[in-house]
């Protein structure tokens, strides 16, 4: 009788083992703000995926995507959620996080030209430079804009947005020196 009680805890342990194992992997694949094409309308969509529900449903091995935001809701939630096709094939590709990212590689800064490393979006994210030369924080560019915002607009160091943003907030405590001829050479 202990031999079986024995099996039958060492079965339920593998089992919650596998199944969470499942569950945290499925968790971390499906997390974060997505980018897809709308199937409906053919434009741009910013989703999110219901990781935490998938996660509870992947421990049991039936695992079911359902998007838990999308821009164009309220107006279209009843959709048929046919862009998650999307994210199952390639979710890290779709990823907003993924994409900035990829977009920032290879770059420098519009102002001081410094060259863009790893990103650290917990200490001192970069931002963006559109055409006017107001520079943006991430957080102000909604989504479903994203493709648009990345084809107009430069990228910008912390150290540079946080400069600009000040002298664009308080002129009257800016004190201009004649910028050499370098200086925002890519905004020319």
């Amino acid at each position: 009788m202990e031999f079986i009680l024995l099996i039958v805890a060492v079965a339920a342990c593998v089992f919650l083992f596998v199944g969470l194992r499942r569950a945290l992997r499925t968790y971390a694949n499906f997390r974060g703000e997505r980018l897809i094409t709308c199937p409906e309308n053919h434009k741009p969509a910013a989703v999110r995926v219901a990781a935490g529900l998938a996660a509870a449903e992947a421990t049991f091995g039936n695992e079911q995507l359902r998007l838990s935001a999308c821009s164009r809701w309220p107006e279209k939630k009843g959709c048929g959620q046919e862009c998650l096709a999307q994210i199952e094939k390639s979710p890290e590709t779709c990823l907003v996080s993924t994409i900035v990212n990829n977009w920032y590689q290879g770059k420098s800064c519009a102002y001081c030209h410094k060259p863009f490393g790893a990103i650290h979006w917990h200490n001192h994210p970069p931002a963006l430079v559109d055409k006017e030369r107001k520079t943006v924080q991430w957080n102000e560019v909604p989504l479903d804009r994203l493709q648009e915002v990345l084809t107009d607009h430069w990228p910008v160091c912390w150290d540079c947005h946080i400069a600009e943003s000040f002298r664009r907030e308080h002129p009257e405590l800016v004190v201009d020196r004649p910028a050499s001829p370098s200086r925002l050479n890519i905004l020319h």
